[in-house]
């Protein structure tokens, strides 16, 4: 049995953090509901409470009794959690008067305490709250001090709980991934085996005994994570796995036969169908963005079920879900914060039971996975694109004309991309395509006046996106070279018949999104 440390989430918006830390320190760890705390689970080494938006005087803030929890699992409280512990234990948590938030330095912390081994003196930490505990019940015993938090973590004595009162899972905590391992190395005895080898063998025996002999099919999308969770079921049943991958006319230039090769290198039973005539027809002088999805997520499900209908005794849909879109779409009070397509499954007539091996896994990890089962580093790398393809980058209606022209401007920015080299500190060269999160090609619903060739022309113009980010919830555009920029908008104009301006977006995300659409 997998040994594990359990998140309790407070609702913080960096809860997703602390379990990456963890897992990048090689520790398995789950991110439950501050409610839900997984009884009688003898793989549970210990215990974290998270952050919350709510002050632990609030009506409506999540309380829980942690008498089950205190005394047979180790403890650290972070931010709100460090507060609650002291609070409803008999200590004082009052407001701050301003928002503590930004960076902080501890200018004084117990080097003896195991929370702080290895952590450099007058260390860099990330303060982000309105209350501030003022003070700590009998028993407990402040082990940390900023310039303006005399109490900035503390620890019960003669007990293994810790409180700290800023975020050791953010980047500007310095020494925080130390504080992390510290605890949940030297205090709870974690053994940092989580790994993706360890994950694969695991998962593939799981996969042997959930699924037996029964047949699975699997929506193919050509993303990571599809692919990957292809990969595994494949080493778990073999042939008894099909997958079904839909063109529905809205993929990048050859993707549709490029993507059906490389799944039949990786030895998949695979069936392709094209099906975009069927999604022009749907879509023809449909403008509005959100009745384009409905249009190509209903049309996606309905050759999906048509398709999978034709195998005989299917039991199991495999999907491609990780664990930010579980987390993501359902909030800890049971408010859907943002939906996917994969969470919830296909409709319910299919009467199909639900796999999903990656649901625990984020997106880094899903790529080690798939480095470790040998996929090819073209697939595993590959930037995320949304489900309805290049219909949300068409503003305004779809036709087979504006998609081709969008295709090709797509192709002539992305091989840009892959083939633009930069040096790195070490004198090594990466691709640009690897320095950013996610690019792509928008177009726009005006046209230009221009000159080609001492001719007037009046034709499209186009928008390059691309963004930094690591998980997607942000994103800053990415500061591509001048020189590149300068490149890739004369290769399109020159290249791609239809278009004669090319713009770069400078959004950042929030305010807005990385699609258009």
């Amino acid at each position: 049995m997998q040994e594990k440390i359990i998140i309790l989430d407070f609702g913080s918006q960096t809860t997703q953090l602390i379990g990456r830390r963890l897992r990048e320190l090689s520790i398995y760890c789950e991110i439950v509901p501050y409610n839900k705390f997984p009884k009688g689970d003898e793989s549970v080494k210990g215990v974290i409470l998270s952050g919350s938006p709510f002050s632990v005087y609030d009506e409506n803030a999540f309380k829980v009794d942690l008498s089950e929890i205190r005394g047979k699992y180790p403890i650290l409280g972070i931010c709100y959690g460090a507060q609650f512990i002291a609070y409803t234990n008999g200590g004082k948590v009052e407001s701050a008067g301003n928002r503590e938030y930004g960076r902080v330095h501890l200018n004084s912390f117990d080097k003896d305490n195991v929370l702080f081994k290895n952590v450099k003196e007058n260390t860099q930490v990330w303060m982000s709250h309105g209350d501030t505990i003022t003070a700590i019940p009998s028993g407990f015993r402040t082990i940390a001090s900023t310039e303006k938090v005399a109490i900035a973590a503390y620890r019960i004595e003669n007990e293994n709980v810790w409180g700290v009162q800023f975020h050791p899972e953010v980047f500007h905590t310095e020494d925080g991934t130390h504080m992390l391992k510290n605890f949940a190395v030297d205090v709870c005895g974690c053994k940092q085996n989580w790994s993706a080898a360890s994950f694969i063998e695991t998962t593939i025996a799981e996969l042997k005994e959930q699924v037996g002999d029964d047949k699975v099919v699997l929506g193919l999308s050509g993303g990571v994570d599809s692919s990957v969770v292809a990969v595994l079921l494949n080493r778990a049943i073999g042939k008894n796995l099909t997958c079904i991958f839909v063109d529905h006319g809205l993929l990048r230039k050859n993707e549709f036969k490029n993507v059906l090769h490389d799944y039949e290198c990786l030895g998949l039973n695979v069936i392709g169908v094209d099906a975009s005539a069927r999604f022009y027809a749907a879509l023809a002088g449909v403008s509005e963005p959100e009745k384009k999805r409905k249009i190509i997520g209903k049309g996606f499900i309905d050759v999906f079920d048509e398709e999978a209908h034709k195998i005989k005794d299917v039991k199991w849909l495999a999907q491609g879900t990780i664990y930010p879109d579980i987390i993501e779409s359902l909030s800890i009070t049971g408010t859907v914060i943002k939906s996917h397509h994969n969470v919830g499954g296909l409709p319910e007539k299919m009467n199909l039971k639900l796999c999903e091996p990656l649901r625990l896994l984020f997106k880094d990890e899903v790529r080690r996975v798939g480095r470790e089962l040998g996929m090819p580093d073209h697939l595993i790398t590959r930037h995320p694109f949304p489900g309805p393809g290049l219909g949300v980058r068409i503003l305004g209606d779809i036709t087979p004309e504006k998609v081709a022209i969008l295709q090709n401007a797509d192709d002539v920015f992305v091989q840009g991309l892959r083939d633009w080299k930069v040096k790195e500190a070490d004198g090594s060269e990466t691709s640009l395509y690897h320095k950013v999160w996610q690019a792509g090609v928008i177009l726009l619903p005006v046209q230009s006046v221009g000159v080609m060739g001492d001719e007037r022309t009046y034709e499209r113009a186009v928008a390059l996106r691309a963004v930094t980010s690591t998980d997607a919830m942000t994103a800053d555009w990415a500061h591509l070279p001048y020189e590149f920029l300068g490149k890739v908008s004369n290769d399109i104009i020159n290249k791609v018949k239809g278009v004669n301006r090319v713009t770069y977006d400078i959004s950042s995300k929030p305010p807005a999104t990385i699609e258009w659409e």
